[in-house]
């Protein structure tokens, strides 16, 4: 399958790659509040999908019979209505594979801006394929945060391109250059960005690490939530015993979401945090415990020492536990977000990356140096402040949030090609 005929397919929605893909069913935001506006096609199909869903199942009358009886005139408009208000929750609920997407295309809004605005110009300015054309769109790639070796690894790859297909001009390089940095994040890489949920009746427990300031425990909120939703009863341990104000702000998202928070005083052993926590999401058959802990980078050694008795009682408590150790990690800090998943890589086994606030930053190209230079998956990725606005990473439809213009363009002539 070609990359555009993929692309389209994963982008708009195709019933067998939807088949293939769980996480298309998954809640989304309400998108007309957080999306662009929907295409003639998308609001033609949503159309056909209500007419035949109200064929299927009529709606009740309005419970209340006095409201009926007294105003018998303007009980066929409510009908009328009524229906609507309802299946727009149900379209809520199960969003189709454009609404994912389109979340991706709004979260790398800052980053496109720049990003794509500087590829445009550069692609207007050169005509022709050139050397100085490649020197250009280094420097571009570079000021997103690429990183030196995926931006090096991505020329070799587009210098080759360019010369086995003969490509003489700068029309359709954006797809070329897509599609390459899919291929490099994918490479030689078998690592699923599903979370390594345990079966049901058994306990899954995740750890979170990071430094203070990075959304760890919104994060958490987020992620209790998106696993509510899925079915799964959570609850969350306050491990960060150390930062003023943490204990309580895991509470605030507890309280929030609906998820018990175990908890000790401030100062107290995060180990002891933990084993406490993990005898009480036993005693109530809970599904997931997700565990916060400090994240002070100021003194390597403390934090080694901290996370490794974390990681003894948990492992003591729930054999080959923590079955995720997640790292967060703030995109607006670039290269910075790399240095941190190096530290915390040397003193932890990270299982997977969640990427937050990457809709805060023109320099989302970070996604990529973190994969190519720590092969760690990138699990989740922050596009929003909403409580769904955390979703499961996916490398074409970043890609696609980084190109959308000039890709949407190019399917539109690849379309008419055909």
């Amino acid at each position: 399958m070609s990359f555009f005929k993929r692309l389209k397919d994963k982008l708009m929605g195709n019933p067998e790659e939807e088949k293939k893909d769980p996480r298309l069913a998954e809640q989304a935001e309400e998108e007309a509040t957080t999306l662009p506006e929907p295409s003639p096609e998308d609001i033609e199909e949503t159309v056909e999908v209500m007419e035949a869903t109200l064929a299927e199942e009529p709606i009740a009358a309005p419970p209340i019979e006095e409201v009926a009886e007294a105003q018998p005139v303007k009980e066929a408009a409510e009908e009328e209505t009524e229906p609507k208000e309802v299946e727009v929750e149900e379209t809520e609920k199960k969003p189709s594979a454009w609404s994912i997407t389109a979340k991706f295309k709004a979260g790398l809004a800052k980053t496109r801006d720049t990003f794509t605005s500087k590829v445009n110009d550069l692609v207007a300015r050169y005509r022709k394929v050139d050397e100085d054309f490649f020197e250009e769109l280094e420097d571009v790639l570079l000021q997103a945060d690429v990183g030196f070796e995926t931006v090096m690894e991505l020329m070799d790859k587009l210098r080759f391109e360019v010369q086995r297909q003969n490509i003489k001009d700068t029309e359709g390089i954006q797809a070329i250059i897509s599609e390459k940095l899919v291929e490099i994040y994918e490479q030689g890489e078998a690592d699923s960005i599903e979370l390594n949920i345990q079966p049901k009746g058994e306990l899954t427990v995740i750890l979170f690490v990071g430094v203070n300031g990075v959304g760890k425990t919104t994060t958490i909120g987020k992620l209790a939530h998106r696993l509510q939703k899925e079915g799964k009863t959570v609850m969350l341990a306050a491990g960060d015993t150390f930062r003023a104000g943490a204990i309580d702000q895991l509470q605030v998202w507890g309280d929030r979401v609906g998820c018990e928070v175990v908890k000790q005083s401030e100062g107290s052993d995060p180990a002891a945090v933990m084993f406490d926590a993990i005898q009480a999401a036993k005693k109530r058959n809970v599904d997931v415990l997700i565990c916060d802990t400090a994240g002070r980078l100021q003194n390597k050694v403390n934090l080694m020492n901290e996370l490794e008795k974390v990681h003894r009682v948990i492992s003591r408590e729930v054999p080959n536990a923590p079955h995720e150790v997640l790292l967060a990690l703030d995109a607006t800090t670039g290269q910075n977000a790399l240095v941190q998943a190096q530290t915390f890589k040397e003193v932890t086994d990270v299982t997977g990356i969640v990427l937050t606030k990457l809709d805060g930053t023109a320099k989302g190209g970070i996604v990529l140096a973190i994969r190519n230079k720590l092969h760690i998956p990138v699990k989740f990725v922050g596009l929003g402040e909403k409580m769904d606005d955390l979703q499961p990473f996916d490398a074409e439809r970043y890609v696609y949030g980084l190109f959308a213009e000039g890709l949407e363009r190019e399917l539109e002539n690849s379309e008419d090609e055909a």
